[in-house]
């Protein structure tokens, strides 16, 4: 079997590609895709053609067509589509996310988190539980043997804090990273593994810095050292998440250790509050300070092995 990944310039997306590849288990290719001003026309208007990326990335589209594309959001899909029909219906087509109405039944299998907003009952629509990811029970093992040399020195029980930051129309605010460090600490941990990301405000970067222990370890965006995101989720015996992030989210979920989402109402699009309320409805994770809080179940949970099973079931 031959798999296609069409990797384009979201990190997530992508993500959510090399979990399905990797639970799928088989040897993969992956097609670094790129993108011009075009790809801002909408999917009715590009079809099934390349038309919105590059030279470079359509130089690397050719025979031998694959047996499965993997593609994920509105952007990538066209060039499925493409693939599929210069295949001459040999490729298919396994698209992650809503790619909207043009092509929509083109697509073999189109995967649908719970948390979009889709009411329809197309035969070739899986909906699961949060995003796809790369966090396995080996990865994990990997990660922590070679992140204890390193961060072993910090005791048990740790607390791993994992901050993303502000959204589109939605800030993440100096009083709302006051009430963060407040409930990490209700939660007594010994030690204080932090790391945050891209979208993290300075000022909140600032206030995480002064208010947690002095002695927590300490990894900002940016820094020239090597990036311990995979080596907290390792090492963690509680993770807290900001709940900005699905992806976050849902690879924080794939680890053994217990998971509190730090949700504000007034952080969270309507689409990230219905993600959280399905994990916590399932006890993949409970909210941070809720008046109802209870230990979350040790997760281990990833869509990307009932993605898989669906692939094979139906489409090999």
């Amino acid at each position: 079997m031959t798999i296609w990944i069409l990797a384009d310039d979201r990190a997530g997306n992508v993500n959510q590609l090399l979990g399905i590849a990797s639970a799928l288990n088989e040897d993969f290719m992956r097609k670094d895709i790129r993108y011009t001003k075009w790809v801002k026309l909408p999917n009715f208007l590009r079809g099934a053609s390349l038309i919105g990326i590059t030279k470079e990335s359509r130089a690397m589209l050719n025979a031998l067509w694959p047996d499965i594309v993997l593609s994920a959001g509105r952007r990538s899909f066209p060039i499925a589509r493409w693939i599929k029909r210069k295949s001459r219906g040999q490729t298919k087509i396994v698209q992650v996310m809503n790619p909207g109405g043009a092509g929509f039944k083109e697509a073999d299998l189109i995967v649908l988190p719970t948390h979009d907003d889709y009411h329809g009952y197309d035969k070739n629509v899986l909906r699961v539980s949060g995003a796809a990811h790369a966090i396995t029970p080996a990865r994990l093992e990997k990660e922590r043997l070679y992140w204890e040399s390193k961060l072993g020195k910090y005791p048990s029980p740790r607390l791993s804090l994992i901050v993303g930051g502000a959204t589109k129309d939605k800030p993440f605010s100096a009083e709302m990273a006051h009430r963060l460090v407040d409930n990490v600490l209700d939660l007594n941990p010994k030690s204080i593994l932090v790391t945050t990301s891209r979208r993290t405000p300075k000022e909140v970067v600032d206030i995480l810095k002064s208010r947690l222990p002095q002695d927590s370890f300490f990894y900002q965006y940016g820094d020239k050292t090597e990036n311990p995101y995979f080596g907290l989720l390792a090492l963690a015996d509680k993770i807290v998440v900001t709940g900005d992030s699905i992806s976050m989210c849902s690879e924080c979920c794939g680890t053994q250790a217990p998971v509190y989402i730090f949700a504000p109402d007034e952080m969270m699009s309507v689409k990230h509050k219905r993600f959280h309320q399905d994990l916590y409805a399932k006890g993949y994770a409970a909210k941070l300070g809720g008046e109802n809080t209870i230990t979350p179940m040790h997760g281990g949970v990833n869509p990307a092995h009932v993605i898989a099973r669906k692939i094979r079931e139906e489409l090999l």
